[in-house]
């Protein structure tokens, strides 16, 4: 069966998935999941030097390996923090922390010398630690800034309800995702911020589609006593479920080709830097749009006083439906045992010969002489 008949199916209600009335399953893993980033928080976030400062050396000597570079640096200042990448034009591009108290200009000198490279080839730049505070705060400023429009607008074009199962959704993959980044120990750069915040507006797409069929399907519920709203929620996640699963096919194809190509191959570290977040947050925006937000809308409705009542008047009708169901196998059942009991005595079994009786004549024998003629 293709998926386009899968999708068929699923919108037509002849198949579905039971996603709302499994919701505590998936409250499970999402809590597993972000406990597991909230270790990976604990353990603390790999901050770039645009975040904490430091100096960038950008090398340009044909055939100077990355490895020769770091182990150059390390002798220089004197530990093993300093970090290595080549960029995409063949260059070596250096990082030393700004705790590393070691002037520009006689990291330049050392490393020259060492290298055997000209000093006009060392591109130096030195990033304040003041900088990368300044970033920070901007780019907390503006997710805060996001989030509270973001429920503000759910609320408005639907309901305070949509509004709270967005946010949730929102922060749960922005959890994940952080959490995992630091796990992996990925640096935390502008690229990643950029990153972030891209997962967070895919996530918000695709969880607004899923209310948007929510609500034309729920629309007029309490007028009518056949399904509750949490059954007509999950068909509508149902319409949208097949939709949500090729989008996120299509969005994370580009994406595992700039983090395992581009990124693995080519060793290019801005592409890792924004590549793994959106990865990472498409895949958790696609999981929460289904498995979190839509469940946890469910629930929460659930708990108006006008649910309860539909919920109520569900569950009397399909009991007076199974009791009026039962009935009526009942009466069958009587009905073709009356039927089977009916006195059978005068029907001749089939295949027996016997004398035929009949009535005999009064007047038989009557003013005939006996004996013979």
């Amino acid at each position: 069966m293709s998926l386009r008949n899968i999708g068929h199916r699923l919108y037509q209600g002849e198949v579905s998935f039971d996603f709302v009335g499994k919701r505590k399953i998936w409250y499970s893993i999402s809590a597993v999941i972000v406990l597991v980033a909230a270790v990976g928080l604990a353990m603390g976030l790999h901050l770039g030097i645009e975040f904490k400062g430091g100096s960038v050396y950008t090398v340009h000597k044909p055939g100077l390996s990355a490895s020769q570079a770091k182990e150059t640096a390390d002798k220089i200042i004197g530990s093993n923090t300093a970090l290595v990448q080549t960029t995409d034009k063949g260059d070596v591009r250096v990082q030393v922390s700004a705790q590393e108290s070691i002037p520009a200009a006689t990291f330049t000198k050392e490393f020259s010398q060492a290298v055997g490279v000209q000093e006009q080839d060392i591109n130096a730049q030195v990033i304040g630690p003041s900088w990368g505070a300044d970033i920070s705060k901007k780019a907390l400023t503006g997710l805060i800034v996001f989030m509270v429009l973001v429920t503000v607008y759910m609320a408005i074009a639907f309901e305070w309800r949509m509004a709270v199962a967005a946010l949730v959704a929102l922060i749960h993959d922005l959890l994940i995702t952080i959490g995992v980044y630091a796990l992996v120990g990925f640096e935390v750069t502008p690229g990643t911020v950029i990153g972030f915040l891209t997962i967070l507006g895919y996530s918000l797409y695709d969880t607004v589609v899923v209310f948007d069929t929510v609500k034309e399907n729920t629309r007029g519920i309490t007028k009518q006593s056949r399904r509750t709203y949490s059954e007509a929620a999950n068909h509508g996640l149902n319409q949208t479920l097949v939709r949500s699963i090729n989008t996120t096919v299509v969005a994370l194809l580009p994406v595992s080709a700039l983090l395992f190509i581009g990124g693995g191959l080519l060793g290019a570290g801005t592409l890792n830097d924004i590549s793994l977040a959106l990865f990472i947050g498409l895949a958790a925006g696609a999981y929460s749009s289904i498995c979190v937000a839509t469940p946890l809308l469910a629930q929460l409705k659930e708990q108006a006083p006008d649910m309860k009542a539909l919920a109520k008047r569900v569950a009397q009708r399909r009991a007076s439906e199974a009791k009026a169901a039962a009935e009526g196998r009942g009466r069958d059942a009587e009905g073709e045992e009356f039927d089977g009991g009916e006195d059978d005595g005068d029907e001749v079994p089939a295949g027996m010969v016997g004398q035929r009786n009949q009535p005999t004549s009064r007047s038989r024998g009557k003013g005939r002489p006996s004996g013979k003629r």
